[in-house]
C-alpha cells in the first residue's frame, strides 16, 4: 500500500552530540570540509546513501551508533573544535567589519536584502536551475565569508527544479519529487507565541494569497524562503510555489508578487522577531523580484509620501543587475493580467494601478506598449543598475537605450561586476589541501574566501610532478563518477545489467578530458561539437592523441528545441564505435558539477556570441587547474589570455547566416583541438611530464584565480554599489525625496523649452593641430530653469566616418553674465585638441543636482539642431 503522507521521525541525539544538529543546521557545512568530515565520520555508509546530506544522515543513524559516539572521546573533541570554529566564524569580525572604520559619510550598508527568484546552495537544498541561482548561492556564501550583513529572500519550491531522465531512445523525462521542508536544512520562522509567522497578498476577488517564512542560515546570512503550500490557501495558491519557472503567466506573475511584495514582508517580519537591522539596501538580482521596488513605495506612501517622492526614497536605495543578453529572456506580463492584480480589491490599493504600470510598460521606441517588462521595472526602481561581466554590461545598454533616449548607449546607466565564483564550494578539496601545504590552511582559506590580491605566486613553487599528479588523480575520479552514473542513466533506460558491462572501460584516466556541461537552451550550442561526426569521431578515437567528453545538460520542460539537442547527442554517445570517449550525463546539478569542474582537463563553451552574461562553469573549472576553451563572451572575452586556454574564433558577421556560422565555428573548435590543443597535452618533455600544459595549468592558477572568486565579485557590489546606494538612501529622507521629487518634475515639465541656439569654436593659435585649443562660446536657452539646475558641456573625441564620437570625453562649460531674454545664457570653455587623426565635437545640455547618480539618470539631454550643428562647423579666427 502507498502512505498518503510521509514524514521523518527524528532522532533523539544523546546530550554530548547535540552540537551535530547545530552543524548540521548551518549550511556552512557545504563548504567546509572538516564539518562534511565530521559528518562522514558518524557513519560513512550512510553519509553516502544520504547524498552527503546531515539532515537526512542524523534521521537515518541507528541510536547504537549514536551511543556509540557519545562515548568516543576523540569524537567529541572534534565535534567540540568544529562547533567552535563555526561559533567563531558567526561571531567573529571579518573583511566587513574591518571596513567599518566609523568615518562619518563612508559607512557601510548596515544591512542588504537580497532577491533572487533561485538559490543554489547545496545539492540537499534543490532550489535553483542553473547559473542564476548557483551564482545567487555563491553571492550569499561570499557575504557571509566576507561579513557582509546579507540577508537574502526566495521562494521554497515544493517540488524544486525538475529531476531529468532518459528514455531509451534518448528524449529528455522530467520528475517532480515532493520535497518536505521538516526534511531539509530549515527552520519555520515564527512569531513570540510560537505560531508560524506568515506574510499575506490580497488577491482580486477578495482572496489572499499567504505564505510561512523558512529561513536556511548560509554561514552568517540568513536566507528567507517563503512558502504559499499552507492550510488556509486554495488549491490554487497552495500551488503559488509549486515549481521553479513552471506554469503560465498568471502562476509567474503571482510567483514574482509573493517573491517582491511577499519578500519585503517577510524582511520586516524576519527583522522585527529577531533584531536584525532594517536593509538599507536592497539588490534585486534579476528582474524576476522586481515587485519589492512597488511594496517599498507602497510602505512610503502609507507614511504619508506622494508617489514620486516615495519612487525617489526607493530608487536611491536599490540596486538592479540584469544577467538576460536578449529580451526573449525577460519576463514580460500582458498590461491587463497586471493591472487586474493591483489597485482596489486587490494588492497595493494605496497606489494608483496606472502609476505602477508606468513602471513596467515597454514605452520607448522598439518596445511593445501593450506589455509589462519585468527587467524595465527593475532599472526603472533602481538608481544604480549592472550587467554580470564587462562585455554583458555594454549588451545590456545597447539592450535598454530606448530608455535614456538622445543619450549614446555608452553614456546608458548601466555598469558591470563581472561574477566570480565560491571557491570554498568548487575547488576539490584535494586542490585545497595542496595549497594549504605550501602556505597553511588558514592563509588557503583566506585567499579562496576573501581574496584581495592580483597574483597566488605560491603556486609557482609547486613542483610539476605534484600538479601532474593531482590532475590524474582528480580525473580518475571522474571516471568512476561517469562509470557510476552512466550505469544508473542505462538502467532507468532499460538495460539489464547483463548488457552494461561496456560501462566499466568508458573513459581512461590518461586521456585528455573535456567537460561541457550546463543549460539546454539553443544559443548555447550543446550540439556544435557533432556539426562534423566524423571528424569528431577521428579526434575521439586518436591512436596516439585521444580525446573524451563527459557532457551534461538540462532543457527547460517546455523546450523541445533543446531537447532534440540532447537527443541528438545522446545518439552519438550511444554508438558502440565511440562510447568508451563520450558520454552525456542526466540530472546535472551541483554535485555532479563539482566532479566535473575538478575532473576536466579542457572546459568547453561555445556559445553564440554575445548572448553568454558571464558563463561561470569555465571559472569553476579554472580554480581547479581546468584550461577553458571558449568562444569570447561572457567573462573569457574579459580575460582571455592564451596562457590560460583557447579561444575559439567567432564568425558573426552580419552577411553570414546561423548555419554557416556553425559549420565556421565548428570547424575552428575541431582545428584548435587537432592543431593546439591536444598536441599541448600529449607532448612530454625530458622529465616524462607534459611540462607545457602544467605550466599552463599553473598561470591559471596563478593570475586567472584571483579574478575568479566570489569574494573579488562581492567586495566589488560592496564598494562600488551597496555603500554608494546606502549614502543616497541616508540623504533622501522624506524631505529631501519630497524636494528631489518636485525638481525633477520641475525639470521635465521645462525641458522642452531648452535649447542650444548657437555654437561657435575659435582657435587658439594657428592650426588645429595637437595641443592647440579651441574656445567655445555656447549660448543655451534654458526657459524657466537656472544655471544651477542644468550643466552645459562639450564632448568631443574621435570621430568615425559617420561623424559619431567614439571616445568620447566631456568638457564643463561656465555661464558668463546674467540670463536674458527667454532664460538666454553665454557659456564658454576651452576645448583642448589631445588627440591627433579625425576629431570632432558637439555640445548639450544635461539636467544637474548634487542626488542624480548619473547625468543621465532623467533620460533628458538638448543637443544643438542640424542647423545649429552645421553653423559651428566653421572655425572662427
Amino acid at each position: 500500500m502507498k502512505a498518503i503522507r510521509r514524514f521523518t521521525v527524528r532522532p533523539v541525539l544523546p546530550g554530548p552530540l547535540a552540537p551535530l544538529a547545530e552543524l548540521a543546521r548551518n549550511l556552512r557545512w557545504s563548504w567546509h570540509a572538516p564539518t562534511r568530515d565530521l559528518f562522514h565520520d558518524v557513519d560513512p555508509e550512510r553519509w553516502a546513501a544520504s547524498g552527503r546530506d546531515p539532515v537526512k544522515l542524523l534521521g537515518s543513524v541507528p541510536p547504537a551508533r549514536l551511543a556509540a559516539l557519545a562515548a568516543d572521546a576523540d569524537f567529541l573533541r572534534r565535534l567540540g573544535e568544529t562547533v567552535d570554529d563555526l561559533r567563531e566564524y558567526l561571531t567573529g569580525a571579518r573583511w566587513y567589519q574591518e571596513r567599518q572604520d566609523g568615518t562619518p559619510g563612508t559607512e557601510l550598508p548596515r544591512a542588504v536584502a537580497y532577491f533572487s527568484p533561485e538559490f543554489g546552495i547545496t545539492a540537499a537544498l534543490p532550489q535553483y536551475s542553473g547559473g542564476l541561482g548557483v551564482l545567487a548561492g555563491d553571492h550569499l556564501k561570499a557575504a557571509s565569508d566576507l561579513g557582509v550583513p546579507l540577508i537574502g529572500v526566495g521562494l521554497l519550491y515544493r517540488h524544486g527544479y525538475f529531476r531529468q531522465s532518459l528514455t531509451r531512445d534518448g528524449w529528455q523525462q522530467e520528475h517532480y519529487p515532493v520535497l518536505d521542508p521538516n526534511e531539509l536544512p530549515l527552520t519555520l520562522l515564527r512569531e513570540p507565541d510560537g505560531t508560524p509567522a506568515q506574510v499575506r497578498l490580497a488577491l482580486p476577488g477578495g482572496r489572499d494569497l499567504c505564505a510561512h517564512v523558512w529561513q536556511a542560515q548560509v554561514g552568517r546570512v540568513p536566507l528567507l524562503m517563503l512558502d504559499s503550500d499552507v492550510e488556509g490557501n486554495d488549491l490554487g495558491e497552495r500551488d503559488v510555489t509549486d515549481r521553479l519557472y513552471g506554469g503560465g503567466s498568471e502562476h509567474r506573475l503571482l510567483q514574482e508578487m509573493l517573491l517582491g511584495i511577499g519578500g519585503v514582508r517577510a524582511v520586516r517580519a524576519y527583522c522585527r522577531l529577531t533584531g536584525h537591522p532594517e536593509p538599507e539596501v536592497f539588490h534585486t538580482n534579476e528582474g524576476h523580484a522586481g515587485f519589492l521596488g512597488v511594496e517599498r513605495v507602497h510602505e512610503h506612501v502609507r507614511a504619508g509620501l506622494d508617489f514620486d517622492s516615495a519612487l525617489e526614497a526607493v530608487r536611491a536605495g536599490t540596486v538592479f543587475t540584469t544577467h538576460t543578453p536578449v529580451p526573449a529572456g525577460i519576463d514580460r506580463f500582458d498590461r491587463e493580467l497586471v493591472a487586474h492584480h493591483f489597485g482596489p480589491g486587490a494588492e497595493l490599493p494605496g497606489l494608483d494601478v496606472d502609476l505602477i504600470l508606468r513602471l513596467g510598460m515597454e514605452t520607448y521606441p522598439g518596445g511593445e506598449p501593450n506589455l509589462f517588462n519585468m527587467a524595465v521595472m527593475g532599472l526603472r526602481l533602481a538608481r544604480r543598475a549592472n550587467g554580470v561581466s564587462t562585455l554583458h554590461g555594454r549588451v545590456s545598454r545597447e539592450m535598454f537605450q530606448g530608455l535614456w533616449p538622445g543619450f549614446d548607449a555608452e553614456e546608458v546607466p548601466i555598469s558591470s561586476v563581472t561574477n566570480g565564483v565560491h571557491a570554498p564550494t568548487w575547488v576539490a578539496p584535494e586542490v585545497i589541501r595542496l595549497g594549504a601545504r605550501r602556505i597553511g590552511a588558514r592563509r588557503m582559506d583566506r585567499a579562496l574566501s576573501v581574496g584581495g590580491s592580483d597574483r597566488w605566486d605560491a603556486v609557482a613553487d609547486i613542483p610539476d610532478a605534484d600538479v601532474w599528479r593531482l590532475r590524474r588523480e582528480l580525473r580518475g575520479q571522474l571516471v568512476d563518477e561517469v562509470r557510476r552514473r552512466l550505469r544508473d542513466s542505462w538502467r532507468q533506460r532499460g538495460a539489464a545489467t547483463a548488457e552494461l558491462g561496456w560501462t566499466d572501460e568508458v573513459l581512461d584516466p590518461d586521456v585528455l578530458t573535456i567537460g561541457f556541461a550546463r543549460r539546454v537552451p539553443s544559443y548555447k550550442r550543446l550540439t556544435l561539437m557533432l556539426r562534423d561526426p566524423d571528424r569528431l569521431m577521428r579526434l575521439l578515437t586518436h591512436p596516439e592523441r585521444p580525446v573524451q567528453i563527459v557532457v551534461a545538460g538540462k532543457a527547460h520542460p517546455a523546450d523541445d528545441g533543446g531537447k532534440r539537442l540532447i537527443q541528438d547527442l545522446v545518439r552519438f554517445t550511444d554508438d558502440p564505435r565511440v562510447r568508451h570517449r563520450v558520454a552525456f550525463l542526466p540530472d546535472y546539478g551541483m554535485a555532479m558539477a563539482q566532479k566535473l569542474y575538478a575532473g576536466c582537463d579542457v572546459w568547453l563553451n561555445n556559445p553564440l556570441r554575445p548572448l553568454e552574461a558571464c558563463g561561470t562553469s569555465g571559472m569553476k573549472a579554472a580554480l581547479n587547474g581546468c584550461l577553458n576553451l571558449s568562444v569570447l563572451d561572457g567573462w573569457w572575452d574579459e580575460w582571455f589570455d592564451p596562457d590560460f586556454g583557447w579561444a575559439i574564433p567567432t564568425a558573426d558577421g552580419s552577411a553570414i547566416d546561423d548555419h554557416r556560422r556553425d559549420d565556421l565555428e565548428a570547424a575552428a573548435l575541431y582545428d584548435l583541438l587537432e592543431r593546439r590543443v591536444t598536441p599541448r597535452f600529449y607532448e612530454h618533455g625530458p622529465e616524462g611530464l607534459p611540462d607545457r600544459w602544467i605550466e599552463m595549468v599553473r598561470r591559471t592558477l596563478t593570475r586567472l584565480g584571483p579574478k575568479v572568486l566570489a569574494g573579488r565579485m562581492v567586495r566589488e557590489y560592496v564598494e562600488r554599489l551597496y555603500a554608494p546606494a546606502a549614502r543616497a538612501h541616508r540623504l533622501l529622507d522624506a524631505g529631501a525625496a519630497t524636494a528631489f521629487a518636485a525638481w525633477k518634475a520641475r525639470v521635465r515639465a521645462a525641458w522642452p523649452r531648452v535649447a542650444v541656439d548657437h555654437v561657435e569654436a575659435t582657435a587658439v593659435g594657428t592650426t588645429a593641430e595637437l595641443g592647440a585649443t579651441l574656445a567655445l562660446r555656447v549660448r543655451v536657452r534654458l526657459g524657466e530653469l537656472t544655471p544651477d539646475d542644468v550643466e552645459v558641456q562639450a564632448v568631443a573625441g574621435r570621430v568615425d566616418p559617420d561623424d559619431h564620437i567614439t571616445d568620447a570625453t566631456p568638457v564643463p562649460l561656465k555661464p558668463t553674465g546674467a540670463p536674458g531674454p527667454e532664460g538666454t545664457l553665454l557659456y564658454e570653455g576651452p576645448l583642448p585638441l589631445d588627440r591627433t587623426g579625425p576629431f570632432g565635437y558637439t555640445v548639450r545640455v544635461l539636467p544637474s543636482h548634487r542626488l542624480l547618480a548619473t547625468a543621465s539618470e532623467l533620460g533628458l539631454v538638448a543637443v544643438p539642431s542640424e542647423t545649429t550643428g552645421e553653423e559651428a562647423g566653421v572655425l572662427m579666427r
